[in-house]
């Protein structure tokens, strides 16, 4: 894990302004800078960067963030890629400790993608002098221009063809890269011969590994490079350097199997087209197709195989679903692929099939009624068992109240019956917390109208956000853990008790520091939705006192409440209890004017 302190020293040392406009033309107006949003099209600049907050946020599409998120957003880059980038600007090395974990990668990237990069040049070269090759691609219907634009080259027949472009063929790194293969009795060989080479490529642009086709008969079809410290299958797509610019335009990405999908794809000007690379899709792989588009459209032969393999992508997503975008299923006919499919019936004809793909939530509801007799007590009991693991693990909160309601619905449950089932709370589906364990992952999003009355840890949160100096003068009792809001600003409490929480950086280093924890989404919509001049800086003190006071009368309400139900339900209070009713109980009365009433 990257040292807390620094990130914020690295974020303290970044202007973010000065970072996004590496990659978006910004103009200033009035306190922060605008521009058309890089996430999405539009054509009225409705992205703002503020250089108090070190904030970005779009109006728009809702995209927001540090100057770490926006390079994660923007390249597709991990976080510690992230980091690493903006450090290397920033004139700072990254930690140690943080080299030993990710170090593989990082200590050998240069010298193994180098090696790479030269090794793409050299199969290019041998595609130009193969006509064998060069007929195959013209073939699938290839253009030198595809080809070009992809890199794609051709790997000869020979045993040690890399010794052209390696002189020192014994080099440990070849080895290391995955370019060749080294027998028991030492001797080597090129891994790759007489195949189709596509290059496979970072966010950087770096190439970090290949696909090979082979061109005739023969196994495996396809052959990958190996896992690498520069390369993880589990990690890459295909095609996602290429396709990066299209996919902002189209909002979208369809995700398929193979890499010549992908180019047969683009050969026809659907270029949003990215592949897995031999392996199925995984939870990193959603993470950052999500992070990148609206929408992700995965695309499967519509046989069984294909059948499984949506499956897999399906479940892989559930724990990264967000309510502000889609995942949906494409299933082609039987006898065609990616690749075959837009050769036959033409690049229009596959988009709309792609328009009209299958969303998640159908797919999962169709599979689990499978085989399913709901005409039965046990079908429909079946049914909402087998639903429990997955719907569960849905993390987007508006969606997997949707679902819960349909599957109820099919069940023959009524809503609260189906959460109690399956031990979830009775409020928006969320699992019932343990006691001392985190809280769930839940974001309210809150209106941008100053005129709506909000819950009192909601402006105490934004007056925090905005002014994080003000959380050492606030006590957890009192604070709501029942909330979003209260148990972000109880985290906020803790870390600040702590002497963790970050002091420097403005607003982008404290969100950083909650990067990955069940109150992130929190904060992040809270501070999108936040504007600078929320709060009159002369009035300040005065709401932040009479919030904090609103506060503690409705915790002291809701412990009188508790004791006087125990009471109305025939049940019998402690010594300790019955004191602290009755002080509650004059303190209301004294409130109400002396008459012996409570407030309600």
């Amino acid at each position: 894990m990257i040292p807390q302190s620094f990130i914020q020293d690295l974020l303290a040392r970044t202007d973010i302004v000065d970072l996004i406009g590496q990659y978006v033309p910004l103009k200033k107006s009035g306190a922060n800078f605008f521009a058309c949003c890089p996430f999405h099209d539009e054509k009225s600049a409705s992205f703002s960067v503020s250089p108090s907050k070190q904030f970005f946020h779009c109006f728009g599409c809702g995209a927001h963030g540090s100057a770490i998120g926006f390079l994660m957003q923007y390249s597709g880059l991990g976080f510690a890629d992230a980091v690493a980038q903006i450090a290397g600007q920033a004139g700072l090395q990254v930690p140690d400790d943080v080299r030993s974990r990710t170090g593989e990668r990082q200590r050998h990237e240069p010298a193994l993608t180098e090696m790479l990069a030269t090794a793409a040049a050299h199969f290019r070269a041998r595609l130009r002098d193969s006509q064998r090759a060069i007929d195959y691609l013209k073939g699938r219907g290839l253009s030198g221009r595809i080809a070009q634009q992809y890199g794609i080259g051709y790997a000869p027949a020979g045993w040690q063809t890399l010794a052209d472009a390696f002189p020192d063929y014994q080099d440990p790194r070849l080895l290391e890269a995955g370019l060749v293969i080294e027998n028991d009795q030492g001797r080597r060989y090129d891994r790759f011969r007489d195949r189709i080479m596509f290059p496979i490529h970072d966010a950087r642009g770096n190439v970090i590994g290949f696909g090979g086709r082979i061109i005739d008969k023969g196994e495996p079809k396809y052959m990958n490079s190996p896992e690498t410290p520069v390369f993880e299958k589990g990690r890459e797509l295909y095609g996602q350097l290429q396709a990066r610019d299209a996919i902002r335009n189209h909002g979208s990405v369809i995700v398929v199997e193979g890499y010549m999908d992908v180019v047969s794809l683009a050969q026809f000007g659907v270029d949003n087209a990215v592949a897995t690379l031999g392996t199925a899709t995984t939870p990193t792989h959603v993470q950052r197709l999500l992070r990148s588009s609206e929408r992700v459209v995965f695309c499967f032969d519509g046989d069984a195989a294909g059948r499984r393999a949506a499956r897999r992508a399906l479940e892989a997503s559930l724990e990264h679903l967000r309510d502000d975008r889609g995942v949906a299923f494409l299933f082609l006919p039987s006898e065609h692929d990616p690749d075959s499919f837009v050769r036959a019936e033409g690049a229009q004809t596959f988009l709309d099939a792609a328009a009209r793909a299958t969303p998640l939530a159908t797919l999962l509801e169709e599979q689990l009624a499978e085989d399913i007799d709901f005409d039965t007590a046990e079908g429909r009991a079946r049914y909402a068992h087998s639903a429990q693991p997955l719907v569960t693990r849905i993390a987007a909160p508006l969606l997997r109240l949707q679902v819960l309601k349909r599957t109820a619905e099919r069940a023959g449950l009524s809503q609260a019956e189906l959460e109690q089932s399956y031990g979830l709370d009775q409020s928006g589906g969320e699992p019932v917390r343990k006691p001392g364990a985190p809280g769930p992952r839940r974001t309210r999003w809150p209106s941008r109208s100053r005129r709506i009355t909000r819950p009192p840890e909601d402006t105490l949160l934004r007056m925090v956000l905005l002014h994080p100096h003000l959380v050492s003068r606030i006590r957890s009792d009192g604070i709501p853990a029942d909330t979003d809001a209260g148990r972000a600003l109880l985290a906020l409490i803790d870390a600040d008790g702590l002497g963790e929480l970050p002091i420097r950086g403005g607003l982008g280093a404290l969100l950083e520091f909650f990067r990955d924890t069940p109150h992130e989404e929190t904060l992040r919509a809270t501070a999108a939705t936040t504007e600078e001049n929320l709060f009159d800086e002369s009035a300040l003190e005065s709401l932040f006192s009479d919030t904090l006071h609103k506060l503690h009368e409705i915790a002291l309400g809701a412990e009188f409440s508790g004791l006087q139900a125990t009471l109305n339900s025939g049940g019998r209070l402690s010594p300790e209890q019955l004191k602290r009713y009755g002080e509650l109980l004059r303190e209301r009365q004294t409130r109400a004017g002396g008459h012996g009433e409570a407030d309600s």
